[in-house]
This record gives structure tokens, C-alpha cells and sequence, in this order.
């Protein structure tokens, strides 16, 4: 919860945290489901990512941090394409867990075996801040990379059932699969699985280039063209707007910059309405962005400092 200053309420600091999207050569998506129990994102299908570690990433930036979550998440190693040999599966699997463990630096196993994250493969692809309410907050960077394009050890297709645990005894993630975002957004438009909206919004970006189920360099440069313009560098600090009629129905709204009622021209529509269920995962998100995400992104609604 918030902190109070003499009888103020000081609202939480959002942890620096990073996410990434790995998209392979089918154009399917790696998402991780969180365990039902979980203290945050329970019982949701996530991106792969997680808080900055000092320990773990001192020096290293968040694309490293990126790197580190997916392999302690998922065993996904994204390493440079340069690199000449890959650990066995054995050792993989015995670094991942004394990783996770805190046993051992994930850059002190890297450098044994003379390995190279794949930082410079993370492509920008917006940045997410908690809203102040809410007594858990990120800070949240996310990248998106294309596995064919990095040298990865683990697996790059299908499901992967997984029950790592935590070093307190808990379950983080119950299982990895990579699927397509059109068909993860199926799944949660049919109440199969549960997101929170900043998936939602780029399960739905995506959805809209990633077209089939062969990744081509088309969708690779249209991709890019996103992480380098004003997609890339939104930031976006989601507001509650109080809208009777959609409380009515159930539903919140959560206004982004660029919204009408946020810098945005008269008419311009950047929301979404969201029906939330236990946990502070979404059952129901609807997404309403009237503008071209290549061209029409009013840049001026986002030129001032993320508010904390």
C-alpha cells in the first residue's frame, strides 16, 4: 500500500522491471502462465520478464535483465549469434536453477562458457508504469526479438511444462508455450486464459503485423519501424477514467496518453475498457485506439515525465 508523510499518502515506487517478447520463426509468441497462488500477475499469462536485480544485473542495463528472467522463467538463453558453443541441457538446467536461487551470477555463467547475451537483439516496444493506487508497482520496459535472429539454447516452439520454484518454496511459473497472438487472444477472448492490458495492447499490435505462421522480413522491418518511432519510446502511465455508463456494464476504463482527456486531439481514442477479475487480472479488455500506430502518434501527449 501507500506509504503516509504527515497524513499525506505517498504513492508506492515503481520497481524497474523488464519483459520480453520473443517472437520465433512461426510468428508464435512465448508467454508464461503465473502460478494461480502467485503475490503478482496470479494466474495470468505474461511475457517473460521480471524485476531488476542489483545483485543479478548491477551494471548491466534492463535488456540484460530481460535475458536473465526468460532463462530463469522459461530456459530460454538467448545468447549472440557469434557464440561458438552452447552449454549442454545438464548444465543449462543446473545454471538455471542456482541462478534463480541466487547461487550464482548469471553474468559469472555467461563468461564460463564465453557467452554473450543477445542485449542488442531487444528491440524497444513501450514502457508501462503501474498505476499510483495500487501497492505493487513496475516500472516496466518492454523489448521485443526475433529468435531466429540470436543464437538460442532451450526450446523454440510448442509448451514446456515447468514448476520451478522459488527459493522461499512458491511456484512463479506453471508453464511456457509459444502461440500465436492471434491465437492467445482468442484463448482470452473465449475466458481461457487472462491477461493484464499492456499484453493485451501488444498481443494486439502484434496480431496486426505478425500476419501467418511464416516470419518474414517484412514483418521484421515493420516490427522495427515501431521500436524506432514513437511507438517505441510511449510511455505509457495508465489513468482510471470515472465513466458511469461502462460501471454500469462492470467495466473500468483506463485512459493512455494520447486519449482525448489525455493531450489528445478532440476524438482521439487511447483506452481500453476492462472488466477485472480476482487477482487484478482482466476477463474481459476492450481496446480502443482510433489512430495509426505508424504515423498518427501524437508525440506531443507524451512529451512530459512519466509521473511516478
Amino acid at each position: 500500500m501507500s506509504s503516509s508523510t504527515q497524513g499525506k499518502s505517498v504513492p508506492v515506487v515503481p520497481r524497474p522491471s523488464a519483459t520480453v517478447i520473443v517472437v520465433n520463426s512461426r510468428n508464435e509468441i512465448l508467454l508464461v502462465h503465473r502460478n494461480p497462488k502467485s503475490t503478482a500477475f496470479a494466474n495470468a499469462h505474461v511475457f517473460p520478464g521480471g524485476n531488476y536485480d542489483k545483485k543479478q544485473d548491477d551494471g548491466q542495463g534492463l535488456p540484460f535483465t530481460a535475458i536473465r528472467e526468460l532463462f530463469e522463467e522459461t530456459g530460454l538463453l538467448l545468447v549472440h549469434p557469434s557464440s561458438s558453443k552452447i552449454p549442454s541441457n545438464a548444465e543449462l538446467d543446473a545454471a538455471r536453477e542456482a541462478i534463480h536461487a541466487q547461487k550464482r551470477l548469471f553474468r559469472d555463467f555467461l563468461s564460463q562458457h564465453n557467452l554473450k547475451p543477445y542485449v542488442e537483439g531487444l528491440l524497444p516496444f513501450t514502457r508501462w508504469i503501474t498505476p499510483a493506487p495500487l501497492p505493487k508497482r513496475f516500472d516496466t520496459r518492454f523489448y521485443v526479438t526475433f529468435l531466429d535472429e540470436a543464437r538460442p539454447a532451450g526450446f523454440s516452439s510448442g509448451d514446456k511444462q515447468e514448476r520451478l520454484p522459488t527459493p522461499d518454496g512458491g511456484q512463479e511459473v506453471i508453464e511456457a508455450r509459444f502461440l500465436h497472438p492471434a491465437k492467445a487472444l482468442e484463448e482470452f477472448y473465449a475466458q481461457r486464459i487472462s491477461l493484464f492490458p499492456p499484453q493485451l495492447y501488444l498481443l494486439k499490435t502484434l496480431a496486426e503485423v505478425l500476419q501467418g505462421t511464416q516470419n518474414t522480413a517484412e514483418q521484421r522491418d515493420r516490427v522495427r519501424t515501431l521500436s524506432q518511432g514513437a511507438f517505441g519510446r510511449m510511455v505509457i502511465n495508465p489513468r482510471a477514467l470515472q465513466d458511469a455508463a461502462a460501471q454500469a456494464e462492470g467495466f473500468s476504463v483506463l485512459t493512455y496518453e494520447g486519449d482525448e482527456t489525455r493531450g489528445g486531439s478532440p476524438g482521439r481514442r487511447h483506452r481500453s475498457r476492462v472488466r477485472f477479475g480476482q487477482g487484478g487480472a482482466a476477463t474481459q479488455i476492450l481496446l480502443e485506439r482510433n489512430f495509426d500506430i505508424f504515423t498518427e502518434i501524437e508525440e506531443h501527449a507524451f512529451s512530459q515525465p512519466a509521473k511516478l
